[in-house]
């Protein structure tokens, strides 16, 4: 079938999709931009015309897992419920959200590492380039972002522990731990398995809300 060019059948949403579960079989390194264009059925060509590089794919790949998980965290945050309640709600959010797209759940365990050490361009005389200053400012609003999403959950043990719901614990590590075991959710998690994303994030809520109810 001949690829199509760069037109309005494919759209940015199914670009980073397939470049999702792409880099879920492949892997960062071995992921090449032909392989992200064949998947949406578009030429290599016509793929650049979308996004610069794999660099910049794979930090929209990012970027929407983590806004997604935002967008449904945040008025949980903001209601009045008891911190205990809060924090089941939220991890049952984040838990599902990864069930439901594990390769972008694969990639925030994976290839986090890869953005972070994204290179600086090398040009064909073997001159360096300066790092796209849009894409660098793209990546530190991210992972400012990322340490948001983390200070959600902190804000909400932190005021468990304050107000005598919760016992007292080291809060950015006891945080860390938890969101630690609900990522690696999207890399073991399987949809033919015997639990449902909802049943296991019940599970894991209760695992950590017995480790922190007074």
């Amino acid at each position: 079938m001949a690829r199509k060019p760069a037109d309005q059948s494919v759209s940015r949403d199914d670009i980073i999709t397939a470049a999702a579960d792409v880099l879920h079989r492949s892997g960062y390194e071995a992921t090449t931009m032909k392989d992200i264009a064949a998947a949406v059925n578009l030429t290599a060509a016509s793929l650049y015309h979308h996004f610069k590089n794999k660099d910049a794919l794979l930090l929209a790949v990012l970027e929407g897992g983590l806004d997604y998980a935002i967008e449904r965290i945040e008025p949980i945050i903001e209601s009045d419920k008891k911190s205990a309640q809060k924090l089941r709600e939220m991890t049952h959010v984040h838990v599902v959200s990864l069930t439901e797209n594990t390769a972008v759940g694969a990639a925030m365990v994976f290839e986090i590492r890869a953005l972070l050490n994204v290179k600086t361009p090398i040009q064909a005389n073997g001159q360096s380039e300066d790092l796209d200053e849009d894409f660098a400012a793209r990546r530190d609003a991210f992972f400012a972002r990322r340490d948001y999403f983390e200070d959600l959950f902190r804000r909400v043990i932190r005021d468990g522990v304050e107000r005598g719901e919760f016992h007292a614990v080291d809060v950015s590590i006891f945080t860390k731990a938890l969101l630690g075991a609900h990522n690696w959710v999207g890399v073991w998690y399987r949809p033919d398995g015997r639990l449902t994303g909802a049943q296991i994030a019940d599970m894991m809520a209760d695992t950590f809300l017995r480790s922190l109810e007074q």
